[in-house]
């Protein structure tokens, strides 16, 4: 309390909640100190306040912090704003703007100064233009835009790289770097267009259109970071309509990784930074070449296991054949010399000593009932039945020599050696037989086996 000269009365202040209360007179005053405590508690009980005023007086210290004042036609307040605040702001603080504030009142203790603390900051008209923005989002999301099921995959090897951004900017130096060092066969066409301000949405989607005539098997789409505002053409219908339409597969990079805009949820794949959109839409050319030695040495490999097992099955069907051949072949001529028994049996000579000992019996016969005529004829007979067995004979030979001539032929044509006699001849090398070419290399000695001898030979070419 003051009398009404403005001269604190003798009877005692109220110093701040939580302090101490002290007297306030002309012989013991206040100090500064606690002046400046009492304003600063006063102030404080009005708790967080929005503010929207054009800032002024920005200034930027080495440590980081934000110091500004807020104006309008009425009256100045000085502003601060922490480093750590600051160094969330989604858009450049620069004098003129006008903003929208939240902090806290206070009363600096060194200059008894009342000043805004500002813990969050956007420009003026951010509010009405964020909840168009979420607006647009449903819309866009209701119709599909933004399916995970309309997402493509991106090329594996892409041989044309198209991108739409500012030829001027950092973005596609950033993305022309990253291609060139991963995978410096690819190539890159840039579709120039301005990627701020009024006539940026229309510019983008008009690139967008160009590049995909240039038969480019993928598409980045980005720019740098920036402020909301800076980004403001990637949230614009027209253009995530026309990223979504796009007939390759497109990969968005707008901002850094904070920054989420309209395009990178339409887009097939979206890239935190241009240079990471660079790294995902190639590959590391090293790392391939690596990957595909490794894949030829298992191939080889494995045709390697795939030959020797190839080679064993052919050794086990040759041993089983040559077995085969051996039987049969013994079976043959077992049966050949049976045949020869009969042969042997029936031949003339055989029959003709059967005749001449019966004769011999006869004629004893004879000599002791001397039957003249009865022996004349009998001799008679034995002439006549001598000549028809002869000839009997004669055609039964003739008969059993074709059978046994065919069936010599037969087996001979079964025989591995009547192949060689047409012309052939069997290669084998380090005592295996070759089949294909794929199994020997210059300079391999092979044996040559013909019908009738051997001959070795010096591979000098191999045409598989």
């Amino acid at each position: 309390m003051s009398s009404s000269d403005g001269v604190p009365r003798s009877d005692t202040s109220t110093a701040p909640a939580g302090g101490e209360a002290k007297p306030a007179s002309r012989e013991r005053p206040l100090t500064v100190a606690d002046v400046v405590r009492w304003a600063n508690h006063a102030v404080e009980r009005y708790g967080f306040l929005w503010v929207e005023a054009e800032a002024a007086e920005v200034k930027r210290p080495v440590s980081g912090h934000v110091y500004f004042v807020l104006r309008d036609k009425g009256a100045v307040i000085p502003a601060v704003m922490w480093r750590t605040t600051a160094a969330r702001l989604k858009f450049a603080l620069e004098p003129g703007l006008r903003v929208r504030v939240r902090g806290k009142l206070g009363v600096f203790d060194r200059d008894g100064r009342l000043q805004l603390y500002v813990d969050y900051a956007e420009p003026a008209g951010a509010g009405a233009a964020a909840a168009a923005l979420e607006e647009l989002k449903r819309k866009l999301a209701a119709e599909g835009l933004f399916s995970e099921d309309c997402k493509r995959p991106l090329p594996a090897l892409p041989r044309r790289i198209g991108v739409v951004t500012s030829r001027t900017g950092a973005a596609v130096k950033d993305i022309v770097r990253t291609v060139q060092r991963r995978f410096p066969p690819a190539t890159i066409l840039v579709a120039d267009c301005t990627v701020q301000g009024a006539s940026a949405p229309a510019q983008i989607v008009n690139a967008l259109r160009m590049v995909q005539h240039a038969r480019v098997d993928v598409v980045i789409l980005g720019r740098g970071g920036g402020a909301a505002t800076d980004l403001a053409a990637f949230n614009d219908e027209r253009v995530v309509r026309a990223v979504r339409a796009c007939r390759v597969p497109l990969v968005s990079a707008v901002g850094h990784e904070v920054d989420i805009t309209l395009c990178d949820l339409a887009a097939d794949a979206r890239a935190s930074t241009p240079t990471a959109a660079g790294e995902l839409v190639v590959p590391v050319r090293d790392q391939l070449v690596r990957l595909i030695d490794v894949e030829a040495r298992r191939l080889r490999r494995e045709i390697g296991l795939r030959l020797r097992d190839a080679r064993q099955e052919v050794d086990t069907l040759a041993e089983g054949a040559r077995q085969t051949l051996r039987a049969r072949l013994t079976t043959r001529a077992t049966e050949l010399r049976r045949l020869e028994v009969r042969l042997g049996a029936r031949h003339p000579r055989a029959q003709l000593a059967a005749r001449r000992a019966e004769l011999a019996k006869l004629e004893t016969r004879l000599r002791r009932s001397d039957p003249a005529p009865k022996l004349a004829a009998r001799r008679a007979e034995l002439r006549r039945l001598e000549g028809a067995m002869a000839s009997a004979a004669r055609r039964a030979l003739d008969r059993r020599r074709a059978a046994f001539a065919q069936g010599m032929a037969r087996l001979d044509a079964l025989s591995p050696l009547r192949v060689l006699e047409r012309g052939y001849a069997l290669a084998t090398h380090d005592g295996r037989v070759v089949t294909e070419a794929a199994s020997v290399k210059p300079g391999d000695r092979l044996e040559l086996r013909f019908a009738r001898g051997r001959a070795r030979a010096t591979v000098d070419e191999v045409d598989e």
